[in-house]
């Protein structure tokens, strides 16, 4: 499998199930490498400027960001129309990737921040989930009937935050993003780049993905 790109992966990140989610939209092939983060493989390493997942090697490219690695499978091929969507959509990426995934962090990794306030950062988070609850109001994606790059960029966060306590993140006044999210748990989208693959090993190649399209 060397003429085809490398990702490397780990299941449980969300930037790595946002990058899986695009590529698997687009049909595009990739060698999947899943890794452990405790555990980062020397191979990896020397790909990943960042040392963090996912991160794409194609030819001559080295893409660390996950929305990039999507971006670059959807530009080869986008037949679900996930790239058709407004401005609007790209500034509540940037959006849930900075305050939004500052609050998540602050929540979930309360002890790893001296003097944190859950509550207050619930409170931050909440106020962006609101926000996409009044979109979601009369459409069951952000821009229409259909989803778009913004959902399966910002979904895999709403659900990082949500199971931080799921019966608290239930019983919130926003039933369009948790019938949203939902919809998005039960996808067969969701279930396809969750399927668990064997740890990479040295002097191994990865698996195929995506082997089906999986596009909602």
């Amino acid at each position: 499998m060397t003429d085809i790109p490398i990702l490397w992966s780990f299941r449980r990140c969300p930037y790595a199930m946002r990058a899986r989610l695009g590529i698997a939209a687009s049909g595009v092939q990739i060698e999947l490498r899943e890794i452990l983060l405790r555990d980062k493989p020397e191979a990896f390493l020397r790909d990943s400027t960042s040392a963090t997942v996912p991160c794409l090697r194609a030819e001559d490219q080295r893409i660390d960001e996950s929305l990039d690695v999507m971006i670059w499978a959807l530009r080869q091929n986008d037949p679900a129309g996930w790239l058709d969507m407004p401005d609007e959509g790209f500034a509540l990426i940037a959006e849930a990737d900075g305050p939004f995934k500052t609050a998540l962090d602050r929540y979930k990794y309360a002890t790893r921040h001296e003097g944190v306030d859950i509550r207050a950062e619930q409170a931050k988070a909440g106020a962006y989930l609101l926000r996409l609850d009044t979109m979601l109001n009369t459409q069951g994606w952000l821009f229409g009937g259909k989803a778009s790059l913004a959902d399966m960029a910002i979904l895999p966060f709403v659900r990082q935050f949500a199971f931080v306590d799921k019966v608290w993140f239930d019983a919130q006044p926003w039933p369009n993003v948790q019938a949203w999210l939902a919809r998005f748990l039960g996808s067969d989208a969701f279930g396809a780049i969750m399927s668990k693959y064997p740890l990479w090993q040295p002097g191994q190649s990865g698996v195929l993905f995506p082997e089906v399209s999986n596009a909602p």
